[in-house]
């Protein structure tokens, strides 16, 4: 947004940032369901509670005001509570990033059917990915240009696989050689809507899922639309986010059950932490690429 590369309208001169932790500091009369002193996060999508609502997205930071302040009003039906275990800077990364790479994964909703996820990039949804893999037991591949980054997120798990896709010439080979030849169950894209021919070759032969989460390398894509149809070929399916977006409320208490039961640790998404006073040089450094996961500003 900061740098005009969002492809979608924003509120001029509006408050940024769509993730947050926070504390219920004090409600109405006709709220039953928090108290004060409850950790609560907004989510991403006013309008999204049950991913079939009929009414067009209200983002924050985006469409709405976002959550880069001291204090804000909603309304309960739009706040979850966050699991009790958490830290403050593990929770905020849970709103977008998190939800999105849940709903990527189709909530685990293929048990134990799914074997293999291939992540593009180490940004949060893909390390938030990562992470869930790691708990589900799915093998979770991912790929980054950098041998330094692949090496020390390999470190988080012994299943966990990297590819650097810059000095691997036949990345699909590289993915079928990591999966004993069968291909993966899910291919979470950042990048946009250019490498989906390649993603549709990750796939397992049938059933597999492509899910289009982002657009880093922008909105077009050289290729011929015929290349979809090796989505046929495969039975698989190509799942559509709004751009880096996130699934409903209803996902978002899903991901939170899941999280609570299995305790899962979120302290490898925390890259680094800037105080509000330092929040352009939090955007300049998300900006720059260098971060592993999720940057945090603590007000």
């Amino acid at each position: 947004m900061l740098n005009g590369r969002y492809p979608v309208e924003v509120e001029e001169q509006g408050i940024p940032c769509s993730d947050a932790a926070a504390e219920v500091v004090a409600f109405g009369s006709a709220v039953k369901d928090f108290s004060t002193g409850d950790h609560v996060s907004v989510i991403f999508d006013l309008n999204n509670m049950t991913g079939y609502d009929d009414k067009s997205s209200c983002a924050l930071g985006g469409d709405t005001a976002g959550v880069l302040r001291e204090y804000a009003i909603y309304e309960d039906k739009y706040l979850v509570q966050l699991p009790k275990y958490l830290p403050w800077e593990e929770a905020a990364t849970i709103t977008c990033a998190g939800v999105t790479a849940w709903n990527a994964l189709n909530g685990l909703t293929t048990g134990s059917r799914a074997r293999s996820a291939l992540l593009q990039g180490t940004g949060g949804v893909s390390m938030f990915a990562l992470l869930i893999c790691v708990v589900a037991g799915i093998q979770p591949i991912i790929t980054s240009s950098s041998d330094e980054k692949l090496e020390a997120i390999k470190k988080l798990g012994s299943q966990v696989r990297g590819v650097n896709y810059k000095t691997t010439q036949d990345q699909a080979s590289e993915v079928k050689r990591l999966t004993d030849g069968r291909g993966v169950d899910f291919v979470v894209n950042n990048t946009g809507p250019a490498s989906i021919p390649q993603d549709i070759s990750f796939l397992r032969q049938r059933g597999g899922t492509v899910s289009l989460v982002g657009f880093l390398d922008g909105t077009g894509g050289d290729w011929q639309p015929a290349a979809i149809m090796a989505l046929m070929g495969k039975s698989a399916q190509i799942r559509r986010f709004r751009g880096i977006a996130t699934g409903s409320k209803e996902d978002y208490l899903s991901l939170n059950k899941f999280l609570e039961k299995k305790k899962v640790s979120l302290a490898p998404l925390v890259d680094r932490v800037f105080s509000f006073e330092d929040s352009p040089a939090a955007f300049d450094y998300l900006y720059s690429g260098k971060h592993v996961g999720k940057v945090i500003i603590k007000i």
